[in-house]
């Protein structure tokens, strides 16, 4: 990644808004060849404070704001959900979670390295967020109050988690670049196949690819014969979006990134284009997908004891996860025979 000096980065910087004033700040980085996080602290007592990197504390304290708007996003794929952080479990190993109705996370602690607190000028005023970042200074997951938030309530907890030291050098790590495959002859291909027809749990899923030592595109690839993965046209996410929402069928979108990954459950309604980006605009539920980064669309099914478990999988060109997309479920309760056949009728239509 590309360093310059503070002094000279904030000068270009100010010339780049100056020439795009509606340039966020993740483009803004990306064009100066920096992370996003060494951006925001050159804005460090100018609306932005330095939290203590106790994440599981600082997010503990957050049901105290009431409703609020979760955001978690990887490159091409924007998540935001508003609700209430509720029924946390956060300190009981790598993985913490918070499983409520409207916020639903599963937080991978491993990439977590530091926390801001964010003022930032916007149409209607002040917009205050927390905002958490990853060891390669790329934003995990943003906190932003709404109207109906407890402001003092996040005065607090600022107030609370203020580092020390406001300044401190921050030591921001190279981003990862993906692993190549190994050869499909190093592979016990059978061995792995048997795994997937013999899952009980999709959660399992992960361990399984671990222990094969696949990527997810790999796995696809090297899935048992059937139905278990079926490469699609990448217009399947837009199907499935636009026939959910006609025909009022409830789903659950999966986006991540290495530290987070957010859930929606529920209806999806308006499902619009803008600027280039597939977007559902709902009161409660927004979702931004920049659809040409697509490369890689799967119809992907996996053996519970609940019965076949059935997913949209999203790819971009290095084989990174964008979105998932699956029937709305619980544990215990087979999946929407409606989702299915939804499901079905898109692959038969989007066939390669």
């Amino acid at each position: 990644m590309l360093t310059a000096a503070p002094t000279d980065l904030r000068t270009r910087w100010n010339e780049l808004i100056a020439e795009q004033p509606a340039l966020r700040i993740r483009n803004a980085a990306r064009e100066l060849g920096v992370s996003e996080v060494q951006l925001l602290t050159l804005r460090i007592g100018e609306g932005v404070v330095r939290l203590k990197p106790q994440f599981a504390a600082i997010l503990s304290e957050v049901k105290n704001l009431g409703h609020v708007m979760a955001l978690t996003r990887n490159e091409d794929v924007v998540h935001e959900r508003k609700g209430t952080y509720l029924n946390a479990s956060l300190d009981k190993g790598p993985v913490g979670l918070f499983v409520g109705a409207d916020i639903d996370l599963r937080i991978f602690w491993g990439s977590w390295s530091t926390a801001f607190a964010v003022n930032e000028a916007g149409h209607d005023g002040d917009r205050l967020s927390l905002q958490f970042f990853a060891h390669d200074g790329e934003a995990i997951h943003k906190i932003y109050l709404t109207d109906k938030s407890d402001v003092p309530a996040y005065h607090a907890l600022v107030a609370s988690f203020r580092a020390d030291d406001q300044f401190a050098a921050i030591d921001v790590q190279p981003r990862k670049v993906p692993q190549p495959e190994m050869p499909d002859a190093s592979i016990d291909v059978e061995g792995f196949r048997d795994g997937w027809k013999n899952l009980k749990d999709t959660h399992d899923f992960h361990m399984l690819l671990g222990r094969y030592r696949l990527n997810r595109t790999q796995a696809l690839r090297l899935a048992p014969a059937g139905e278990y993965a079926v490469p699609v046209g990448n217009g399947a996410l837009r199907a499935i979006l636009t026939t959910s929402a006609a025909e009022q069928l409830p789903i659950m979108v999966f986006v991540g990134n290495p530290g987070m990954l957010q859930i929606h459950t529920g209806e999806v309604k308006n499902v619009v284009d803008a600027r280039g980006w597939l977007n559902v605009l709902d009161p409660e539920f927004n979702l931004h997908v920049r659809e040409e980064a697509i490369m890689q669309s799967w119809i992907v099914r996996k053996p519970t004891t609940d019965g076949t478990v059935t997913a949209l999988e999203c790819y971009d060109a290095n084989g990174t996860q964008l979105v998932q997309v699956f029937g709305k479920r619980k544990p215990g309760i087979p999946e929407l025979e409606h989702w299915r056949t939804l499901v079905a009728t898109v692959q038969n239509d989007l066939a390669l």
